[in-house]
């Protein structure tokens, strides 16, 4: 009898997705949610995941992986301290360039990932989950306001800050949607001043008892 040759399968379980790209459960699940990987449900409730959405996400990693050079400020800390990390998403290069500079200045020597684009925001969040996330809202294909979108009922983000800065004003934020309750939001240009300030809060929050003068 002859072997019948294997049939790659054209979808994925949830698990499998993860299993491929090396990621959790839950970063697949909020991919899936902000329209990066393409899924849809069997009539038994089971998510079934594109196997070519989950390719085209894997040579996404692949490039920018390879594209990606180390930040001005990734400084060796001690082994059991994990230093506070800050994802900054900006489509602008140059602005980018100078969070870098002037984020290697803070006293807490954070660790910094950036983004040039919602896409890419999205994979770093569900890579690393931040301690403080510095976001663009005006950014083309994935926006800012898509980002908080997706990732606001994200349980594994929960501890995960917000700040946004932006150039749009106050009447199109809200023509597009607003932000959520709680976020600050900052104008531009970058308020490098008022962003530290929320870092060395975040990084060193008071005890309980603690006063601050």
């Amino acid at each position: 009898m002859t072997a019948r040759p294997a049939v790659m399968k054209t979808f994925c379980t949830s698990s499998e997705a993860a299993q491929l790209l090396g990621v959790a459960l839950r970063t697949v699940q909020l991919w899936v949610e902000s329209g990066m990987l393409e899924a849809w449900k069997t009539a038994g409730g089971h998510r079934r995941i594109s196997r070519e959405s989950v390719q085209r996400l894997l040579v996404g990693q692949s490039r920018r992986a390879s594209d990606r050079t180390p930040g001005l400020n990734e400084t060796r800390e001690e082994p059991q301290r994990k230093p506070f990390s800050i994802l900054v998403v900006e489509d602008d290069a140059s602005l980018l360039r100078l969070y870098q500079i002037n984020l290697a200045q803070w006293p807490m020597h954070p660790s910094v990932t950036t983004a040039s684009d919602g896409y890419e925001a999205l994979i770093r969040l569900g890579q690393t989950a931040p301690d403080l996330l510095i976001l663009d809202l005006h950014m083309p294909g994935i926006d800012g306001f898509r980002v908080l979108q997706t990732i606001r009922n994200a349980p594994d983000l929960r501890r995960t800050a917000i700040a946004v800065v932006s150039g749009l004003d106050q009447e199109e934020i809200e023509r597009r949607g607003g932000i959520p309750p709680g976020i600050p939001l900052f104008p531009k240009p970058i308020p490098f001043n008022e962003l530290r300030a929320l870092a060395l809060q975040l990084a060193h929050p008071p005890t309980p008892g603690e006063t601050t003068s």
